[in-house]
């Protein structure tokens, strides 16, 4: 039976030549350490993200077969989408999708919301797929931050009797602030 390391992570600035030897003789330990603790490493599951920069350097796992890691261009990390440019527009659509389909759900099952039911289902089920971790991919770019703020202004529309008002004052209506400004709110705290 064997054992497999899952979630490891590996890093190393590359300027040079002599920092890609680097990286390769630390992921050459690691295939020694795995080997020795026997928590061997899955080298299909093992890939590489130059993060910033592309460059053709190729690195191996493995002692006898040496097996080529796959370039990756996004991972998922901890529920957390990173992409090799480090911008959050994957992330914040992955998570407006998520948030609408909850929304829709709940628009499905239930016939009437009352102001109380909306916003217990509100600040259970949809804001929490739109905030989770925001401290770490928290959107900059405007079309990002549009991009949830549809989720919100489109199940505040759900509310028996608001749907005729404007978003803020849909918002004034039901007690909530928009989701840029508990961002902000969050950063100052």
């Amino acid at each position: 039976m064997k054992l497999f390391a899952d979630d490891t992570k590996v890093w190393k600035i590359i300027d040079s030549v002599d920092d890609e030897k680097v990286l390769q003789k630390d992921l050459d330990n690691m295939m020694a350490w795995s080997r020795i603790w026997l928590l061997w490493f899955n080298p299909e599951k093992c890939k590489i993200m130059h993060i910033g920069h592309s460059l053709n350097t190729v690195y191996h796992l493995g002692e006898t077969e040496r097996q080529i890691l796959i370039v990756s261009k996004e991972e998922k990390d901890l529920g957390i989408t990173v992409t090799n440019d480090l911008k959050s527009a994957v992330q914040c659509s992955k998570a407006a999708a998520k948030a609408r389909s909850i929304a829709g759900l709940i628009r499905r099952n239930f016939r009437r919301l009352e102001k109380p039911e909306f916003l217990a289902l509100y600040k259970a089920y949809i804001r929490p797929h739109m905030e989770f971790c925001v401290q770490a991919w928290s959107p900059h770019l405007r079309k990002d931050i549009e991009t949830l703020e549809r989720v919100q202004r489109s199940a505040t529309k759900m509310v028996v009797g608001l749907k005729h008002l404007t978003y803020e004052e849909r918002l004034k209506e039901l007690g909530l602030t928009s989701l840029e400004k508990r961002r902000t709110r969050g950063d100052l705290t």
